[in-house]
């Protein structure tokens, strides 16, 4: 069956959106890896099905390339984005995704901010790195010119200890210079580094403002561009957390799946 598609990316975390409002399409595991396949498909780092919700403005299903679910900070964005583009919610809207129910906004100049379900907590780990869940759990370390690190290999072998084995983590490495906040993501899923995390992001931002009290947002670079998260902090608990950053259509299509 050939259906209708839409390309999205977020600082280069790039999505393929499909919307079953009237589609009655059924879209198993496997097609969902042949969609994200940049081979054999349209390639992508997600893929995001469009639903239509009796008590928000839609239902957005995530999935990863490898066919599980998780929530993804960016490819919400991007949801929000399409929605709006679509026609089918206003500026400010309502949604629910794998996690929860979220807000998304879209500026004049189509950056989009949508809340992150709170309170999030930090745990600060033993040998001082961390651990933060912003929907999907991550593991947070600083490291030194991670530019030149190999960088694959470094992560796998924390994605894939013992602790972590079984149900995944997303590796974050960040470089932390006097001006600013740089990092690199291995996500879950993908099993592989992609540009930029949402959700990453979020968590990254979240651990720096515990060591840091004065901070009541934070900006972090990534391969892909710039992201900002803005929080309000008590001890290591966060609310009224947001992840706001550009976001844009890229191209839409048909697939035969």
């Amino acid at each position: 069956m050939t259906t209708k598609f839409y390309k999205y990316q977020a600082t280069g975390n790039d999505f393929v959106i499909i919307d079953l409002r009237e589609n009655k399409l059924q879209i198993d595991k496997e097609h969902i890896k042949k969609i994200c396949d940049r081979k054999f498909g349209i390639g992508s780092d997600g893929l995001m099905l469009i639903k239509k919700h009796k008590n928000v403005d839609f239902e957005m299903e995530f999935y990863n390339p490898d066919g599980s679910k998780s929530f993804c900070g960016n490819g919400s964005r991007c949801a929000v984005l399409f929605n709006y583009h679509q026609g089918f919610t206003p500026k400010n809207c309502c949604f629910i995704t794998n996690d929860g129910e979220h807000q998304g906004y879209v500026s004049d100049s189509e950056s989009v901010k949508i809340s992150i379900l709170g309170p999030v907590s930090v745990n600060k780990l033993s040998n001082g790195d961390y651990e933060v869940n912003t929907g999907s759990p991550h593991y947070i370390q600083y490291k030194s010119k991670i530019k030149e690190l190999d960088f694959i290999s470094y992560c796998k072998s924390i994605r894939n200890n013992d602790l972590y084995l079984k149900d995944g983590i997303n590796v974050n490495l960040v470089e932390n210079n006097s001006d600013s906040l740089f990092m690199r993501t291995y996500e879950r899923g993908v099993e592989n580094e992609t540009l930029s995390c949402g959700s990453g992001v979020t968590a990254v931002a979240l651990a720096h403002g515990m060591e840091n009290s004065n901070l009541n947002s934070v900006e972090v670079k990534t391969l892909g561009g710039n992201l900002k998260v803005e929080f309000q902090k008590k001890s290591n608990l966060f609310s009224n957390v947001f992840l706001s950053g550009p976001s844009s259509f890229v191209f839409s299509g048909e697939i035969n799946i």
